[in-house]
């Protein structure tokens, strides 16, 4: 099993910035960031892979970035030029399997490892 706890989930103002953490007990071969707005589906925001490779939903992109720091077992979610629609619970999420290369990232069933999530509120 791999444990996933985020962090740094606040309430900000429209145009500002966090950073999300996701310390997990183990790396693997793909890792994302999940969000969801109780009772909608939950949706991909970006993943990356076990070589770096990164994927990003349409309305972050080159607003937010993925990376990862194997020493530190610890996924993170930079969030810049924050807007009132990215509002939600934001969830770290890790597979085991190959599917940081496509466009299976975006498919939460894909997952088999969870956190408990964090919130994140921008008015």
């Amino acid at each position: 099993d791999v444990q996933l706890v985020e962090s740094g989930g606040a309430s900000v103002q429209a145009g500002g910035s966090l950073r999300l953490s996701c310390t997990a007990s183990a790396m693997t071969e793909c890792m994302g960031w999940f969000r969801q707005t109780t009772g909608q589906r939950r949706e991909g925001v970006a993943s990356i892979g076990s070589d770096g490779t990164t994927k990003y939903r349409q309305s972050v992109k080159d607003r937010f970035t993925i990376t990862q720091d194997s020493a530190k077992n610890t996924l993170y979610l930079q969030m810049n030029s924050l807007k009132p629609e990215d509002t939600d619970t934001y969830f770290c999420a890790a597979t085991h399997g190959v599917i940081c290369y496509g466009g299976s990232w975006m498919n939460q069933y894909e997952y088999g490892y969870w956190g408990q999530g964090t919130q994140v509120t921008v008015s």
